[in-house]
């Protein structure tokens, strides 16, 4: 055989085989799939999660009563009016001109109904310096922020005309339409940036233009071919704009590493003194099957977010996936056409202030690239592997330490957002003139006979005992729809901002109150919901679904890695590696944006809180993401030890070969989460800085001291399978190709089994 001749094994092999001999067709074939899937999805069009859907407990059960009732509750605004001035009262005629100045102001704009005065609705604070003008939204109330402009600009006016009072509005449709104008861009901006910073960093890697963009392309059609799917799917499954987002970033992430693992490897064989074709071929074996395996143990991972029972965290789950599995079909398909097509000319473009001029190293296995940084930090980590591990082990124990003092939570508009707009602390002044005002809890009682007596009964004494239990400081408003048999009790809940404090005042509620009262008579439901309610339900929600995601993520990543590597000490580390990567992260998380430990260096002072969703959110994302790095260098050290090297030489071999593309990518991924981490929103900001921190400490501390400390100190044991599992399915017989021969000065560089 020749030097291009090869006998291919596996999945991946064959595919790349089948690719680089059928190049155009499989480049056809890549951008059909694309344009079909971009076109179908947008033919039948996207359908998203529904706010019902989202719902869980009791929240979820009255949404769907009211829905069944055909009840559209309609968007409702309050405007605060404050005295100035101490001494300025709300029964002063200054004061009273002010409230009928808004009152005539917002009922003339022709966009709300139900205009209420506080004389009537006993809106007033209890120090009598604050009063509330109430008023509904008309229209549908999920597009109420489009038409609530004319009614902001005229309270506007009302207050330039009364400057011994401070006049201002929220509610539903004013805070849409105010975070919409602050921060509807900011989303965007990231996405958008996100692929210039990858461009960036990758032209410094491969310091060509050409090889540069390759990643590029495959991760922006994975993507595009995944939002078409993402469409065709929600008619099943619906599906969200956070969905989307987490998809671009997932996709983004995915498909340049794995680009980058095959190009990278490709690019080594040609070094090596292999021609074209056979690089590609050993390319595909090796580096495809790598990929294979870390994408399937990666969507394997995403799936865990199915298990939640939450709509939107299924949606992020099913997106999340898709694109990977897209990512990995592309990678293994059209990547290598493309490289056959292109041959020498993926180096078209140099850049010769950025082309790397690394040292190329003859070594047993062939000729690498080898990072220098990384050969120095081996040499020391294999000379002295137990402190390597205690050093290593002990740092990321005490980075993961403060995780254990978590505290998870809905952010409240104050702590999402801070002070940086006016309608923050408008709330803020609600909440202290008013507490739980802004936020009422909603009890929607359902009844037989909504007028009957005894229904009347009970919600006269659950209005008084609501107030006399310690609950509610009132007022307590009764809304009564008689042809629906239907009747919504807003009762303020004492703690307001303070979520704590308010789901105290919840307990009370549904625990006390209304068992005493409403639940006393036969036929009547009475859900208590509302944004209190709302955080607690989906809180107990995500907590009963930890325990499930978490073992299945673990457990099939387990079962993947023992498949993949046929080495239960590998599968054991591997899991172990992952959970100590996420707790560091956890650890950070808490250190800065609850104890405030730098919290200022990213803007996050006063949170106090990690955001409920984010914990689980980050382990299923980051074991999965890590499983790349960690798939991708062992592959390498385990070619290298069925070559024949030892196992200590075979973990500097592999770990020293995959420094500059495991480097590149992760500086990649952690660019562009470290873009989310600048976003205004405390949530985004607390999930660009997990991944961030996250990625940065696998790829460095993880796979450059942990992995290979510890592999060095199993020695042959990394390769231990128990006899009563030798029965599973052989999967690493197809793991590297035979290549045939080379030449006389490269035979120590074939790859063999």
């Amino acid at each position: 055989m020749g030097n291009g001749d090869v006998r291919v094994r596996g999945i991946a092999a064959r595919a790349g085989g089948w690719s680089a001999r059928h190049r155009w067709a499989a480049v056809g074939i890549w951008v059909l799939f694309v344009v079909l899937a971009m076109g179908v999805g947008s033919a039948v069009g996207r359908v998203d999660v529904r706010d019902s859907d989202q719902l869980k407990g009791e929240t979820s059960t009255a949404a769907h009563i009211i829905e069944e009732a055909g009840i559209e509750e309609p968007a409702s605004e309050s405007v605060l009016i404050q005295g100035k001035d101490k001494g300025l009262k709300a029964t002063d005629g200054e004061f009273r001109a002010a409230v009928d100045a808004v009152i005539k102001a917002v009922d003339g704009t022709g966009e709300a109904s139900g205009v209420t005065s506080p004389y009537d609705t006993r809106t007033i604070s209890k120090d009598e310096r604050s009063a509330l003008v109430q008023f509904d939204v008309k229209g549908d109330s999920e597009t109420a922020g489009e038409r609530i402009e004319p009614v902001l600009k005229a309270v506007e006016g009302v207050q330039k005309e009364h400057g011994s009072v401070r006049i201002e509005e929220i509610g539903g449709a004013s805070m849409m339409k105010t975070f919409d104008d602050a921060f509807g861009d900011d989303f965007q901006k990231a996405e958008y940036s996100a692929v210039p910073v990858a461009l960036g960093i990758l032209l410094i890697a491969f310091g060509a233009v050409v090889a540069a963009l390759l990643p590029v392309a495959l991760a922006i059609t994975a993507i595009m071919a995944t939002m078409g799917l993402m469409a065709i799917v929600s008619h099943a499954m619906p599906m969200s704009d956070t969905a989307n987002s987490v998809m671009l970033l997932v996709g983004l992430a995915v498909g340049v590493d794995y680009c980058l693992f095959y190009l990278r490897r490709e690019r080594e064989e040609r070094e090596a003194g292999r021609d074209a074709q056979t690089a590609l071929r050993v390319a595909a074996a090796t580096s495809g099957r790598a990929i294979i395996v870390s994408g399937v143990t990666v969507c394997v991972a995403m799936a865990g977010m199915l298990f939640t029972g939450l709509a939107e965290f299924e949606a992020m789950g099913l997106a999340s996936l898709m694109v990977v599995a897209v990512a990995m079909v592309g990678s293994v398909t059209v990547l290598p056409a493309l490289l056959s097509l292109l041959g020498e000319r993926v180096e078209k473009g140099k850049i010769p202030f950025l082309h790397p001029q690394s040292k190329l190293r003859r070594n047993r296995g062939g000729v690498n690239r080898e990072s220098r940084f990384w050969t120095a930090v081996l040499k020391g980590v294999l000379a002295r592997p137990v402190v390597s591990v205690a050093v290593a082990g002990g740092a990321l124990l005490a980075i993961a330490a403060p995780a254990l003092g978590m505290k998870t939570e809905q952010l409240t508009l104050d702590k999402e957002f801070g002070d940086s707009l006016p309608i923050v602390q408008t709330y803020n002044r609600l909440n202290e003139a008013f507490p739980g005002g802004s936020e009422p809890a909603e009890v929607v009682v359902k009844a037989k006979d909504i007028n009957s007596a005894d229904v009347k009964a009970a919600l006269a004494d659950f209005r008084e005992r609501a107030i006399s239990s310690g609950a509610s400081r009132g007022p307590v408003e009764i809304k009564v729809h008689d042809a629906q048999n239907l009747a919504f009790v807003y009762v303020p809940l004492v703690g307001g901002s303070d979520l704590d404090r308010a789901g105290e005042s919840l307990d009370k509620l549904r625990d006390e109150v209304r068992p005493a009262t409403l639940g006393k008579v036969d036929g009547v439901e009475a859900p208590i919901t509302g944004q209190v309610a709302g955080s607690k339900d989906f809180n107990d929600e995500l907590g009963g679904a930890v325990v499930p995601v978490f073992a299945f993520v673990v457990v099939f990543a387990f079962g993947l890695m023992l498949l993949s590597f046929r080495s239960l000490t590998v599968a054991v580390t591997s899991i172990v590696l992952n959970l100590l990567s996420v707790g560091a992260a956890y650890g950070i998380l808490v250190a800065v944006f609850q104890h405030g430990w730098g919290a200022s260096l990213v803007g996050a002072e006063g949170v106090g809180a990690i955001i409920t969703w984010l914990p689980l959110f980050l382990f299923v994302i980051l074991f999965g993401l890590s499983m790349d790095y960690h798939v991708f260098v062992v592959s390498r050290i385990r070619e290298a030890r069925l070559r024949g090297r030892t196992t200590k030489d075979a973990i500097q071999h592999g770990v020293v070969t995959t420094a500059g593309v495991v480097t590149s990518a992760a500086v990649i991924m952690v660019a562009v989460f470290a873009i989310f981490g600048t976003l205004s929103m405390q949530s985004m900001k607390q999930m660009g800085v997990g991944l961030a921190a996250a990625v940065l400490i696998d790829a460095t501390i993880i796979r450059g001291v942990l992995l290979p400390a510890v592999m060095a100190l199993l020695g042959e044991r990394n390769w231990y399978l128990p006899k009563w599992l030798h029965r599973l399915p052989d999967l690493t017989h197809d793991e590297s190709p035979e290549p045939g021969p080379v030449p006389e000065s490269r035979k120590d560089d074939a790859v063999r089994v």
